[in-house]
């Protein structure tokens, strides 16, 4: 198998680290999470770039790439530590595109891929427990479209975005409709969550709904598992930065008069560190190529995806702190930042614990070998 990467590709990652390099500095980071946690000039930039519609077809103004795109523009966000839900959009694009009617695509999906419109996935319910099955939120009817009466959380800048992706049960079935924000009905709480970023409880109370399909347990499969893929690459971004810092780090400090990376058992540590971000990375990869694939073997590939990139996350972000010392607990040294966004990412659409269940729940009869 071929894993080189398109001169399209790499002009695409290329085009996207020199925007993180340029205009996405720490002190910027710092800055949009001071303010909030979420910059819609910095929003508009990646936009810009075309990255809010890489999954969107040139029909309603998008770029129509695909999946590895998708891997390349995240894991140099990740490198950046870039909060801006840019997964979000991917999500979005990808769920429309593929399961919507075509006028909610064309009221929605050009306002998408432009970055005017942040439609983002509201899945999350406190007795949920990561199961998608399970959604206590429920649709009805209301003359000719529908209204929906439930609470999610943890939706990402649920307060600032302009709609939302909600699946709601009809008759104990589950169906995914768009809930515009501002409706009647329609309140969100947000907050900051602890990497940085932004997040909303949202509340609904009968409110009005445009339903995209009534097949929405299989819609929102398909929009958690792009949202997997997404956090996969970008934790790869993470840990390829952390691991650039511990190993300067190591190079520049002294003990005894000779730098700390001279001691073999650090070596050895940094060694891991890198054999735990291969692992990561190519796994992130097999979770994008999947993504295309049939809905039982994509579920089954990102689910292995999810678990080695949350022991990778973990193992990489712990060792970082306990490599650098006292300072990489500290607000103002940029390790602290990795660690807390590779904690937030590991527990994103499912914790590793959840992942190695789904793993165990959907092996084949292969005595224990995965087909």
């Amino acid at each position: 198998m071929d894993f080189n990467f398109s001169d399209e590709q790499d002009q695409l990652r290329d085009a996207v680290r020199k925007w993180v390099d340029k205009g996405y500095s720490f002190e910027r980071r710092r800055g949009i999470a001071k303010a909030g946690g979420f910059s819609r000039e910095a929003y508009a930039e990646l936009a810009g770039l075309g990255l809010s519609g890489l999954y969107i077809g040139d029909a309603h103004g998008g770029m129509g790439m695909g999946p590895v795109e998708g891997m390349i523009a995240m894991e140099e966000l990740g490198r950046g530590l870039v909060i801006e839900p840019l997964g979000q959009a991917l999500i979005a694009g990808a769920v429309l595109s593929t399961h919507a009617p075509a006028a909610l695509q064309s009221a929605w999906l050009g306002g998408v891929a432009d970055g005017s419109k942040l439609v983002v996935l509201a899945h999350v319910e406190r007795a949920a427990r990561y199961r998608l099955d399970r959604c206590d939120t429920v649709a009805a009817r209301a003359g000719q479209g529908w209204t929906l009466s439930g609470a999610k959380g943890v939706v990402p800048v649920g307060d600032l975005a302009d709609a939302f992706i909600v699946p709601a049960a009809i008759d104990g079935r589950i169906a995914l409709f768009l809930v515009s924000a501002g409706q009647s009905g329609v309140k969100t709480r947000g907050y900051g969550t602890q990497e940085g970023g932004r997040a909303a409880e949202l509340s609904l109370t009968q409110a009005p709904a445009e339903l995209i399909t009534t097949d929405g347990l299989a819609a929102l499969e398909h929009a958690v598992d792009i949202g997997i893929a997404a956090v996969c690459a970008e934790a790869v971004g993470v840990m390829d930065k952390t691991l650039a810092v511990t190993a300067e780090y190591l190079n520049t400090r002294k003990q005894f008069g000779v730098a700390i990376a001279s001691f073999q058992a650090l070596r050895h540590r940094v060694a891991d560190m890198k054999m735990q971000l291969e692992l990561a990375r190519s796994m992130s990869y097999y979770a994008s190529l999947k993504l295309t694939a049939e809905p039982a073997e994509r579920r089954r590939a990102l689910a292995r995806a999810k678990y080695q990139l949350g022991c990778s996350m973990r193992f990489v972000g712990q060792q970082a702190i306990q490599l650098h010392g006292g300072i990489g607990v500290t607000d103002e040294y940029i390790v602290s930042h990795y660690f807390k966004k590779l904690t937030q990412l590991e527990l994103s659409f499912g914790d590793t614990a959840h992942h190695l269940g789904e793993v165990s729940a959907r092996m084949q009869d292969s005595a224990g070998v995965f087909a």
